[in-house]
């Protein structure tokens, strides 16, 4: 059994940044891909990033490539999103998820996840 929480959201004006916080505790196989998720109010859970923990290897969505990395702390069983240059468009919930296996040369969807957090509110003003 995988447990993640989320921590870092917030309000933040236009341009400004964010530093997503996801701590995972237990099932060490299944954390193989860590990615975190956007969903606006409204729309579907989207991801936006994930990362293959063995290697480091990253993946991002178009809306987010540039201004969003995905990083870990192996010691402290901890993946970051650092969201920069936000944008309005960033607001909603954003999610940590845990799947296997881990896709590299696309999105991880919804449907793959086995594990979620509780998620985090960002709120992006223009």
């Amino acid at each position: 059994q995988v447990q993640l929480v989320e921590s870092g959201g917030g309000s933040v004006q236009a341009g400004g940044s964010l530093r997503l916080s996801c701590a995972a505790s237990g099932g060490t196989y299944s954390r193989d891909c860590m990615g975190w998720f956007h969903q606006a109010p409204g729309k579907e859970r989207e991801g936006v990033a994930h990362m293959y923990t063995k290697t480091g290897m990253t993946y991002y969505g178009d809306s987010v490539k540039g201004r969003f990395t995905i990083s870990q702390d192996k010691a402290k069983n901890t993946v970051y999103l650092q969201m920069n240059s936000l944008k309005p468009e960033d607001t909603g919930m954003y999610y940590c998820a845990a799947a296997v296996p881990c896709p590299l040369y696309r999105p991880l969807l919804a449907t793959q996840p086995t594990y979620w957090g509780q998620g985090t509110q960002v709120t992006v003003s223009s």
